[in-house]
Parts: structure tokens; sequence; C-alpha cells
């Protein structure tokens, strides 16, 4: 029997990909991790016996490891819609559990991804409508000032320890390792970005002191949570209202900010960009992920518009459109630039995506529909 190419690529990219990974003390048992994607499904900030299904129906599936949907750490401020799930509560924690153990019956690993949103909450929003929106100086990612509080250091310290309690729940209520959202221009991003801190204490100034509020989380988490309990830090360069922004614009100003929090207890970083493909400084092919793994040398996830090529088949042999080349991805793995994969759109179009994937079966696959934000299918 002659192999195509197309057959050849095919079994490259099932056999990359069902490598197993590790984060910490976490075992994965292959390369495929499920974004977080908000979906506002959970009324009162409760997952229900749908959102039970969703994470777990990507688990029998083949996801290795799933990064839920950002749930609101336990702080007034937190967040800006009560159909968004909470991570702090005893009925919210209850049906996190669930999701946990239906997670695990189906043979994945999942962790939570913890969210305070900041300056980009307004008040009379729920769950806590009267409580103001926060950030390190009062400034929206837009550029709006004086819509909110500049925090003092007893909301810095309420804050931190929100993040704190919530992934001690987690680990006692059985997850595998906590996120810390600190990407896209919310609150702990607003800290690392020089957009949006303009503060003069020991917080704000040069990109180490912009890091400290981030460390302090971390270093809070650590602390909570068992040695081999893994804990993951999501940053962006790009802002939700600012594509453009950067937090670095070259290696050194990026390892800047990355050391703190590989020191104060990082053990892999989910670098989030749009396009995974694309370069992030001059001189080098590497992306954020890649570079982000050379500097600290904790494992890396890479993310951005995976799988959204409509003709999977020829963007495995790196003839497709730019957006699906996976060929690209799988040099890129096969390199040890970063250790996993996450993927999104492609995952919430076609729970069985990382199964077809995995088995092979790309003409199986279809193009991302928004109408599946409209379900948790």
């Amino acid at each position: 029997m002659t192999v195509t190419a197309s057959e050849s690529a095919a079994s490259r990219a099932a056999e990359i990909l069902s490598r197993p990974a590790t984060i910490n003390g976490l075992t994965l048992r292959n390369r495929i991790a499920m974004a977080p994607m908000t979906r506002m499904f959970s009324p009162g900030g409760v997952p229900g016996e749908d959102v039970v299904s969703y994470y777990a129906r990507r688990a029998a599936a083949g996801v290795g490891l799933i990064v839920t949907e950002g749930t609101y750490v336990g702080h007034e401020s937190a967040g800006q819609s009560d159909r968004v799930p909470r991570f702090h509560g005893e009925e919210q924690l209850a049906g996190w559990a669930k999701v946990a153990e239906a997670v695990h019956a189906a043979g994945g690993r999942i962790v939570p991804q913890l969210w305070h949103i900041g300056m980009v909450r307004k008040q009379g929003e729920p769950p806590f409508p009267d409580a103001p929106a926060v950030g390190p100086s009062g400034v929206r990612p837009d550029g709006t000032e004086g819509a909110g509080k500049t925090m003092t250091q007893a909301d810095l310290d309420a804050v931190i320890g929100a993040f704190a309690q919530a992934a001690a729940d987690a680990e006692r209520i059985g997850f595998d390792g906590v996120e810390i959202h600190g990407a896209h221009g919310y609150l702990v991003d607003q800290f690392l970005w020089a957009g949006t801190n303009r503060r003069t204490d020991a917080y704000g100034g040069d990109a180490v002191a912009r890091t400290k509020f981030a460390a302090e989380i971390v270093a809070a988490v650590r602390e909570r949570v068992s040695a081999e309990f893994p804990v993951i830090f999501r940053y962006s360069q790009w802002k939700q209202e600012a594509y453009d922004a950067r937090l670095a614009e070259t290696p050194q100003e990026l390892e800047a900010i990355l050391a703190p929090l590989a020191a104060a207890g990082v053990d892999a970083f989910h670098a989030s960009t749009r396009r995974y493909w694309v370069p992030e400084f001059d001189g080098s092919d590497l992306n954020l992920a890649g570079w982000t793994k050379k500097l600290t040398g904790r494992a890396a996830i890479t993310v951005g518009s995976v799988g959204l090529d409509g003709d999977f088949l020829k963007a495995f042999q790196g003839e497709g459109a730019a957006v699906g080349s996976l060929d690209n991805l799988l040099d890129r793995l096969e390199r040890e630039e970063f250790d996993l994969v996450a993927v999104g759109r492609a995952l919430l179009q076609d729970p069985h995506w990382a199964e077809k994937v995995l088995d092979g079966r790309f003409g199986e696959l279809s193009a991302y529909d928004p109408a599946a934000l409209k379900s948790l299918s």
C-alpha cells in the first residue's frame, strides 16, 4: 500500500501530539489542551450538569488537559456577570467538584482558570452590583480614567488572598492544578502593562515593579497548595481593547517580567497569542511560547487560531492558509519550543476534535461556525 502525503502528515501529527507531557507533578496523556473560553452557562455562578457534560465530552474524546473557562475568585469586584461561573461559595464549588470528577472518569485532567477582571468591570454589573471596578490606577484598558478605584494595600491583600483561597479549594475538591489569568487586559495584566499601571509605589514603575502584584499572587497560591500541584500562569502581549499592546519589545524586557513569576512558583506559562505562528521578536522565528520556555526553562503552552482552517488535510501538509498550518505547529513541537498546544474554537465547534486528530480522521473535521457559541454542545 502506498502512503500518500496526507496520510504521512496525519500519522506524524498523531505521533507527535500523542506524546505525554509533564507539568510539575502532573503527567498528561498527550500534548492537546483545551483553551479557556467564557461560556456564560452557569446561572448564579453555579456550573450545572450541562457544564459537567460539556467538559467531560472533551475529556472522553482525548483532550489531555482542560483549562476551564474563566472563573471569578472570591472578591466582590472580580466579575461582571451572574452567568459566569464562580470559584467560591459552597454551591459553586460543589458544582465544580462534579466537573472534576467527570473529567477524571473520562480519563482527562483539568485545572480551573482563576480570574479577576479589574477595571474592565463597570459599577452596577452583577454578580455584586454595588462593588466598584478596581485596578492599579483607576484606568481602563481603553485609556478611560476615573472609571473605578485605585487599589489600596488592603485591596491588594484581599485579592491576593482570594486567589490563594481559590487555589486551595481547587486542590481540595479534586482539580489537578490551577491557572492564574494574567492576560488580555484583566486585573493582573493591568498591573503588568504600563498602559494601565501608573502607580508610583512598589507596585508600579519598571517592568520588575509592575510584576510585583502578579508574583505575590503566585507566591500566595504556591504557599496554599502542595509542592507538586501545578501552577500555570496565562499572559499575553495583546489586550481585549488594545490588540497592538505589548508588555515587552525585546526578549530582555520579557525576561524581566517572567523571571519573578517563575521564581515565585509558576510551573508553566500559557502564552496567549492571536496567531501562534507569528514570530514574537525580530531576528527569530520563536513565537511567544517559544521565547517563554527559552527564557524561563519552564513548560510552555502555545495558543492562537490552532486548527481553524476549513481544509485540514491541506493544513497538515502545510498547503492550507497559514491559520490552519499545523505542519508548522508540529515542527515547533518537534524542536521542543513549547510543550502543549491549547485549542480553542476548533474544540468548541467539535468536542471530538482531539480524538479525530489523534486518529488521523481529518476528513471528519469541520470549519468553525460561530453558532457553536450559542450552546454547550
